[in-house]
């Protein structure tokens, strides 16, 4: 059994009129999937629609606290890490600087498994104009991080086979 998302109480998914959940087996070491998730210089090539991701606190990656902007679902935004389990759990929340009553939190959870690791993100989103994106195109959030983990796991699978990251394995 995997481990459940610690959901912020006012962003649960019995709170929220959008929540969805993605996941995927990956034949890479957890470490090669937390070092892209930390690397706000590798975001770009594999989350879709991010072409940079500005630290606002000095730091170099992500880690607990850093607040960074970033432009996802075609929206600047502004967030911070909420969660920092180092190789096996990252969440951040936040929200479109557009519409200050619009709120996400994304959450990642990665498990070893014996051929490699199992890949969970899940979020939620609210507010008016994640309602509205979602009215357009209902499948549009998941459909995007199915597009966002399939990128992952190719970067990793890429980043391993060149030797570029340490393992275990």
């Amino acid at each position: 059994m995997f481990e459940a998302i610690h959901w912020p109480a006012d962003m649960a998914p019995s709170r929220s009129p959008i929540h969805f959940t993605n996941e995927l087996e990956v034949a890479v070491a957890p470490e090669t999937i937390w070092s892209l998730l930390i690397e706000p210089k590798a975001w770009p090539r594999f989350y879709p629609g991010v072409k940079e991701v500005a630290l606002l606190d000095g730091h170099q990656m992500l880690q607990a606290g850093t607040r960074f902007e970033t432009n996802l679902a075609g929206q600047d935004v502004i967030a911070s890490v909420q969660e920092f389990y180092p190789i096996s759990r990252i969440a951040w929340g936040g929200g479109p600087k557009a519409s200050g009553e619009s709120r996400a939190y994304h959450a990642w959870i990665i498990t070893p498994t014996s051929r490699g690791c199992h890949l969970w993100t899940e979020e939620t989103m609210q507010g008016p104009l994640w309602i509205e994106l979602a009215k357009e195109a209902p499948d549009i959030f998941w459909r995007t991080h199915e597009k966002l983990l399939e990128d992952l796991a190719k970067i990793a699978l890429e980043l391993e086979a060149q030797g570029h990251v340490k393992t275990d394995r």
